[in-house]
């Protein structure tokens, strides 16, 4: 918000002589003065660049005070409106209070008056400002607080954050299922400029494909077979904000070509429109393995991974950042026993030693699901072994996953890492099709995965439910 000195006020009114006086009531105060004679260049003005404060007359040829205020609104929100007002017309005035001006002053005004209400409605908009900021940055704060380890990675992860926020670039988060890649879309988003704008998040495997284009899109009344109405797709709902696109290499071939021109053009047009509608959104993408991969497969274009790989976010997983698994195991028990009013302290140092030592195959989320449940369960104060047992923490030391991760001497460390990272992911489906008796839908579920994602990576594995 500008000091007082610099604001600039827009004044509008069809009358030259009140136009000249108001100037200078204003000009004499230092204000900044911008003029226009109707409703129509008014907005043309506001379009170009949004005033301090606007003041206008109510009663104009064309277009009047009160439609000049409700459009004005629509582009400047927070844009504080004073109507000038002949005696006659408390009414209408009433009406623009309702419609969001700041107030009104009747004819003939009293200059003092009127220069003391456009300071009030300044310094209440600053004030407004700071709080804003201040929740914005409180929520900022919250959402990195949530990463808040001594963990060497995660303290990388929070630079990195920080680091692309405040850009416009396109961001892809890549990382295994449970890591955490939604939690950090919506921290870079409260980081941002945009965070008061909305944050859509979107898995692309758990919408039909049938279905996604009319969901991100919209589409008019008419444009197919039950389209009675008109409807906002996602792009619309994330309009000045941003959009998380979960799961991205579940999108279809066809999806992602028109996903493509969208952030490409920053257009967008609705299914049985003729014409396309200007957008402003941020894109975070993210998916549960190398994207590049699925490139080189021929399961993702090309283009489109340039273009949401401005900047590339990977998390570890929680098995390679094992310092990390007690700090957050104690902040779920700590959000867990508020929440669920169970008076559970803390975590016994055997427990501890369980927890440490897991493999945790659907990493912090499977972990948080756990700490929950325990506190839930616990008979004491503490979270004891027995409170834990039933995971099955001995699938560490499995044998299928020590003889799966063996590699050949000589490999580089990233194909020993990715090794590891296949056999555990391997090995975690196996026990949730026999956990569910070879069901997809019900191992779905039990891995929280989308059946998509699942179903791909059975077949990758070779893992069909017949043969588990």
């Amino acid at each position: 918000m500008p000091e007082k000195s610099a604001a600039k006020i827009l004044i509008t009114d069809d009358n030259l002589m009140n136009r000249r006086l108001l100037a200078a009531v204003f000009e004499s105060q230092g204000f900044q003065i911008r003029l226009s004679e109707s409703g129509e260049e008014a907005l043309k003005e506001i379009a170009a660049e949004v005033p301090s404060v606007l003041l206008l007359d109510l009663r104009m040829p064309g277009m009047d005070g009160l439609e000049v205020l409700r459009k004005a609104k629509e582009v400047a929100p927070q844009l504080p409106v004073i109507l000038l007002t002949a005696h006659g017309d408390l009414p209408d005035a009433v009406q623009a209070i309702k419609l969001g001006a700041y107030d009104f002053l009747a004819r003939p005004i009293n200059n003092d008056k009127l220069v003391l209400t456009v300071r009030r409605a300044l310094e209440r908009q600053q004030l407004m400002g700071e709080v804003q900021d201040l929740r914005r940055q409180l929520d900022a704060a919250s959402s990195l607080g949530r990463f808040n380890t001594s963990g060497q990675a995660i303290r990388g992860i929070v630079h990195q954050i920080q680091q692309v926020a405040g850009s416009s670039l396109t961001v892809l988060i890549q990382g295994e299922t449970g890591t955490g890649k939604e939690l950090v879309a919506r921290a870079i988003h409260q980081q941002s400029s945009r965070s008061a704008k909305p944050f859509v998040a979107i898995d692309c495997g758990a919408i039909p494909e049938n279905l996604l284009e009319s969901e991100l899109f919209g589409y008019e009344k008419g444009a197919f077979s039950g389209a009675d109405r008109r409807k906002e797709g996602y792009f619309q709902t994330a309009e000045g904000g941003s959009m998380f696109l979960d799961e991205v290499a579940n999108l279809p071939v066809g999806t992602q070509a028109k996903l493509l021109r969208v952030i490409q053009e920053r257009h967008v047009q609705p299914l049985g429109g003729t014409r396309s509608f200007p957008m402003d959104i941020r894109f975070i993408a993210a998916a549960n393995e190398a994207l590049d991969s699925q490139v080189s497969a021929g399961r993702f274009r090309q283009d489109l991974y340039y273009r949401l790989a401005e900047f590339i976010i990977v998390l570890p997983p929680l098995r390679e950042r094992r310092d990390d698994i007690l700090p957050l195991a104690r902040r779920f028990q700590e959000e867990a026993s508020v929440e669920l009013r169970r008076p559970v302290q803390g975590i016994s140092d055997a427990a501890a030693e369980i927890l440490v030592n897991h493999n945790w195959p659907g990493n912090v989320r499977e972990l948080r699901n756990l700490v929950r449940q325990a506190v839930l369960q616990a008979s004491g104060s503490m979270i004891e072994v027995n409170d834990i047992r039933h995971v099955g923490m001995k699938r560490t030391a499995s044998p299928s996953i020590t003889a799966e991760v063996a590699v050949p001497m000589g490999s580089s460390l990233k194909e020993i890492s990715d090794s590891a990272s296949s056999a555990a992911e391997k090995q975690a489906i196996v026990e949730a099709l026999r956990a569910s008796r070879g069901n997809k839908s019900r191992a779905a579920r039990l891995l929280k995965v989308d059946y998509k994602t699942l179903h791909v990576k059975i077949k990758r594995y070779s893992l069909e439910p017949t043969g588990v």
